[in-house]
């Protein structure tokens, strides 16, 4: 990685995930927060950047971006879409953990309750993993650091982020910066092979 300071970094690169897609979160806008969670488990999944965000602008322009039309729209359906954003090898699990987390989501009364009623993060993070199989830390991670100032939670850093502030010689801080965070996640996914 060659040196690049702090200011160019955000500058470049710090752009939040959610802003980029056009997601305009809001602690009250439960739809909102859903279409972020919804592009977090696709990002969360083991395929490229540009493919996640292909996928997720095409269930947004087909307004399939909320529990009940997730539902409605079916499994084929679903299938026929994550095929067409690039997700071939997982478009069966994608489809089945869409489906599943679209109707415990449902049945919790939507993501704001569930962070309602979750008396801290460890216990947010647990619900959150629990509405589908295969919902990981990585997913939570990426939702809960968009999450940050609209929702009392304090993400962390991952070891990649720190290992590439540390080789970039940029001071992380005691305070998680969201923008920071999302900078370094895309350096290090632009400058990985090189």
């Amino acid at each position: 990685m060659k040196f690049i300071s702090k200011e160019k970094l955000l500058k470049e690169y710090g752009k939040l995930y959610s802003e980029e897609l056009g997601i305009n979160l809001d602690k009250k806008n439960e739809k909102e927060i859903f279409k972020w969670f919804l592009a977090s488990v696709l990002f969360g999944a083991p395929i490229s950047e540009s493919n996640a965000e292909k996928t997720f602008r095409i269930l947004d322009n087909y307004n399939i971006n909320t529990p009940d039309k997730i539902l409605k729209s079916g499994w084929n359906r679903l299938v026929e879409l994550l095929d067409n954003g690039g997700y071939t090898r997982y478009d069966f699990k994608t489809a089945d953990k869409l489906l599943e987390l679209s109707k415990n989501i449902k049945k919790e009364k939507g993501l704001i309750q569930i962070y309602k009623i979750s008396k801290d993060e460890q216990e947010l993070r647990e619900m959150l993993q629990n509405l589908a199989k295969g919902i990981g830390d990585i997913t939570i991670n990426i939702f809960l650091r968009d999450m940050q100032g609209i929702w009392n939670v304090k993400p962390k850093h991952t070891k990649a982020v720190i290992e590439a502030a540390n080789k970039l010689h940029i001071k992380l801080g005691t305070k998680f910066d969201k923008k920071l965070d999302t900078a370094l996640i895309r350096y290090i996914h632009k400058h990985k092979n090189k």
